[in-house]
């Protein structure tokens, strides 16, 4: 019975992560979508393309993309980035070519 109380909190805490992930892709599809939008807009309505050397066009870009960042940080943890995954992979993959290079 105990085992099967364990087997239901790796469910329940797996279902929170994959709620959490799900909640940062839709988090970033409308980042996505409403900034294009208002590129978009801003070049239509204030006379070209020209307004995408000007900063003050990427203003809401930069600053929700910080909070982006942020969400992604509390989502995936600081190994998102470079992670111990990451490193393994590398590992791997140095060891490999070590081998390969020196039977070659």
């Amino acid at each position: 019975m105990e085992n099967n109380f364990t087997e239901e909190q790796k469910y329940i805490r797996a279902k929170k992560k994959v709620k959490s992930i799900k909640g940062f892709y839709i988090h970033l599809t409308v980042y996505l979508l409403v900034n294009g939008f208002l590129l978009l807009s801003q070049a239509l309505s204030h006379g070209g393309w020209k307004i995408f050397w000007e900063w003050q066009s990427y203003s809401t870009m930069i600053f929700w993309g910080i909070g982006i960042a942020f969400h992604a940080f509390s989502v995936f943890g600081m190994d998102f980035i470079l992670g111990k995954k990451w490193e393994e992979h590398k590992i791997n993959e140095i060891m490999n070519k070590e081998k390969n290079d020196t039977w070659e």
